[in-house]
This record gives structure tokens, C-alpha cells and sequence, in this order.
């Protein structure tokens, strides 16, 4: 698991270089953040959410206005550090060999 650490050290570097950075590479660096943690949920027996409100979505988001031109820095380096806090925890999930419950929602 070592590759995740790596790519999340990646991630927090390109939201602290945000000014410098290529919106391409930054885009698509999103765009396999968000790949991985759908991955990584998989692996820890976390069903795909049926609702807007996934955090997924919003990564999503961010990397189509930054292809479009339409996203300000700030909200890249929000989206980089999100997409590294959420791998960070999928991580010490699947790392402790967590169990994840998940229950009736009424």
C-alpha cells in the first residue's frame, strides 16, 4: 500500500503548488484520485453511494471546471487535499482491517 501513501504525499505537494502547477496534469490527477478511491471504498466493503452528496462527486466536479477553464485555485487545492484526506482514510481502513457496518437509514 505504499503506492497510496505515495500518490497522497503527490496530491498534498500539488495543493501546496497550486500556482504552479499544469491545470492538464492536475486534472487528471484528480481524475485517478477519484478512480482509486472508488477502489479503495470496493475493498473495504463500501457500497457505491446513491446520493449527490458523495464527496466523489465533488472531485468530479472540480476536475471538469478546471478542463473548462472555470475553477479557481482555491478550489483546486480543496479538491487535492480532500481527494488525499479521503485516500488517507480509506488507507487506515483497509490497513486495521476495519470493519465497516452499514445499516438501515430510516
Amino acid at each position: 500500500m505504499s503506492s497510496v501513501n505515495d500518490f497522497i504525499a503527490e496530491l498534498v505537494r500539488a495543493a501546496n503548488e497550486v500556482h504552479r502547477s499544469n491545470r492538464f496534469e492536475t486534472m487528471r490527477m484528480l481524475d485517478r484520485a477519484v478512480i482509486r478511491i472508488w477502489e479503495l471504498r470496493e475493498a473495504a466493503g463500501i457500497p457505491l453511494s446513491r446520493s449527490g452528496t458523495d464527496s466523489v462527486v465533488d472531485l468530479q466536479t472540480v476536475a471538469s471546471l478546471i478542463e473548462a477553464g472555470q475553477a479557481s485555485e482555491a478550489s483546486i487545492k480543496a479538491a487535492l487535499l480532500e481527494a488525499a484526506a479521503m485516500l488517507r482514510d480509506l488507507h487506515i481502513v483497509i490497513d486495521t482491517h476495519t470493519e465497516i457496518q452499514f445499516g438501515d437509514r430510516n
